[in-house]
């Protein structure tokens, strides 16, 4: 069973921001850098907004690769998992993407507590020593919107918005998480992403 979690106070039902939620590239999307794209959202607010995509990847690159350039001793599994590339902005600067059962006083807690974002290196160290959190995604980059860039880009038919899936976002599955993103949007449309292009940004 899958487990999804929103942001209370945030969303289409709620204050009209996104934070806590997954935005999905609809087959219209213009930007070639975000078509087929699944993004967590970790801010949107009247600044911006700054997401994580979680099914793309940095070409050529495992954790493992990174641990060893971070003089870090390789965690667990780490030659197997590859690096997921967050989005076109910042691309050498990493983030943790996580689950909420892990907390360092940087970590900027997400969804309730449910999942969490740390930038420092201390949790690639745990999580070599095997105390990290239960699940993670390690990124490069990430993505940003400006003040109001996101919402009008919704209004264009660029993003549907779904609550999130622990299961899908670190799933390892990565060529399957876009169409199952979709697929959540309505059950009825099935997993037909030609039946997606006349939708706007809802949950």
């Amino acid at each position: 069973m899958s487990t999804q979690t929103t942001s209370s106070g945030s969303g289409p039902s709620g204050s009209g921001y996104i934070t806590g939620y997954l935005l999905v590239a609809t087959p219209a999307m213009p930007d070639e850098r975000f078509r087929r794209t699944v993004i967590y959202m970790c801010r949107h607010d009247a600044d911006g907004a700054l997401g994580l995509v979680v099914n793309r990847t940095v070409e050529d690159m495992t954790e493992a690769d990174l641990y060893k350039q971070l003089e870090i001793p390789v965690a667990p599994g780490a030659e197997a998992r590859p690096v997921i590339l967050g989005g076109p902005v910042e691309m050498q600067r990493g983030f943790v993407l996580h689950t909420g059962d892990y907390k360092r006083e940087e970590t900027l807690s997400l969804a309730d507590g449910q999942m969490g974002i740390t930038g420092s290196l201390d949790i690639m160290r745990d999580m070599s020593a095997g105390t990290g959190p239960k699940q993670a995604l390690l990124t490069l980059g990430h993505s940003g919107w400006g003040p109001g860039q996101l919402d009008r880009e919704l209004v264009d038919n660029a993003w549907l918005v779904v609550p999130t899936d622990l299961d899908l976002v670190f799933g390892g599955d990565l060529n399957g998480k876009w169409g199952r993103a979709l697929a959540k949007v309505d059950g009825r449309l099935g997993t037909d992403p030609g039946l997606m292009s006349h939708l706007s940004g809802r949950a």
